[in-house]
């Protein structure tokens, strides 16, 4: 029977009973029995916030030094095939169906989870092109990350911050110590998050792995026009800003730099390559500003810490009149923490449903966000306006007819609320 790739997913989704199931058992023997290995040099990205935005500044800078890069980065916004790219480009649709087939052949009366499973098949994937670089995004913590069954040859842990608690401990020191779980002995681990918990370096010196510090290996200056970044042995000067907005990202290309030099003998790189890189990066949805009228943003921001980011980078837009939200989100997220964080900024909500089992029904967020109003716990703008709606693209239609020309539109929460939006194409607002 042939299958297509939305059957192999609808597969993966019926194989196991847990969406999430936390063990590395069921990969590790996976990975031996397919002989799953790479011959490029891995990277491995963990975090809480800017993962995905490290990873792209990797891929873009190894692209334009001349390197073939594979990179495994997820979840999708609206093509599955979205999470395998080859030489910058997302693979075709059909090129994973080998691969999902050897996936099914060596498990037999094995159940594997669909990240399991579709993890193996992106990395057998990956494995089978000729590649200069293998970057690897940690989908859940680290040290149970289906992902890390590679041993990585440098691993980067970025921000460090509270989400997924039940599986991943209550406090940082706990997070990071799930995160550290990439690190391997001997080989560099690069710590961007400028605060990190001392779980972090606690692991690498028990390991003996090569910890690279912001502010202590790495660190980066600059001003309005351009920045400089110095390291152990390296300094790149002269830089432009990244191609992605917001006011992390100069901490994510510190640490992206600070990969450059830790494998730069293997994988050398020249100051244009990171120029260029930087200058063309491209990754949607994070801080993705549309041009139209009115101005549409789109952020998967879905914890406090990244919406916290994502409200400074709001306030650093310049005057609108009326800001309008479109928000869906997972039920498992700390909604009152993202409502205090976001309601003052907010003239107008449009909760909607995903369709997704974890998600939040757009009726309990209006709830939630009411009863926190009702307590006094939220600032909000008088003449607030609360609306549901049935899936992101009806809440974006309603937003739009109640905007002006000279309001933002902000679409942020889940990666399906923003996925919601773009299935077909970015939306080019033009409100009359």
């Amino acid at each position: 029977m042939s299958r297509t790739l939305d059957d192999w997913l609808a597969h993966c989704e019926r194989l196991h009973p847990k969406t999430i199931d936390m063990t590395l058992a069921r990969v590790l023997e996976l990975r031996d029995r397919l002989g799953l290995k790479f011959e490029a040099p891995v990277v491995m990205v963990a975090g809480t916030n800017g993962k995905g935005s490290t990873c792209a500044m990797l891929e873009s800078i190894a692209l334009q030094a001349g390197y073939r890069v594979g990179l495994y980065i997820k979840p999708h916004l609206v093509h599955f095939q979205e999470r395998c790219r080859v030489g910058g480009e997302p693979v075709a649709a059909e090129s994973l169906l080998p691969f999902f087939e050897a996936v099914e052949a060596a498990r037999g009366e094995m159940t594997l989870s669909y990240f399991e499973f579709t993890t193996l098949a992106i990395m057998l994937r990956l494995a089978a092109e000729p590649l200069d670089l293998v970057i690897l995004e940690v989908g859940l913590g680290g040290r149970l990350d289906a992902v890390n069954a590679i041993d990585a040859d440098c691993a980067v842990i970025t921000s460090i911050d509270l989400d997924h608690t039940e599986y991943l401990g209550p406090d940082r020191e706990s997070v990071g110590r799930e995160k550290a779980g990439i690190m391997r002995a001997g080989r560099p681990v690069v710590v961007s998050d400028p605060v990190p918990p001392a779980s972090l370096a606690a692991r690498a010196a028990e390991l003996g792995a090569d910890l690279r510090q912001l502010g202590r290996d790495f660190n980066y200056s600059g001003d309005r026009q351009q920045w400089q970044w110095t390291g152990r042995s390296k300094r790149f000067s002269g830089l432009a800003y990244p191609a992605l907005r917001g006011v992390n990202q100069l901490l994510n290309a510190a640490g992206v730099l600070a990969v450059f030099e830790a494998l730069y003998d293997r994988l050398p790189i020249s100051a244009q390559a990171v120029r260029t890189g930087l200058a063309l990066v491209e990754l949607p949805g994070r801080f993705q500003v549309v041009a139209g009228q009115p101005a549409l943003v789109l952020d998967v921001a879905h914890n406090p810490h990244a919406v916290a980011a994502l409200a400074q980078n709001l306030d650093q837009m310049g005057f609108f009149p009326r800001t309008h939200v479109v928000f869906g989100a997972m039920a498992d997220k700390d909604l009152a923490a993202i409502f205090q964080r976001m309601a003052p900024l907010v003239d107008a909500w449009h909760f909607c449903d995903l369709d997704i089992p974890r998600a939040a029904k757009a009726q309990a967020l209006r709830e939630q966000f009411e009863s926190l109003r009702e307590l006094g716990q939220l600032k909000a703008p008088a003449g607030l306006q609360l609306q549901t709606h049935a899936d992101p693209l009806a809440a974006l239609a309603a937003a739009a007819a109640a905007a002006d020309p000279a309001d933002r539109i902000l679409v942020f929460g889940s990666f399906f609320t923003v996925g919601g939006v773009l299935k077909n194409g970015v939306p080019r607002l033009q409100v009359h």
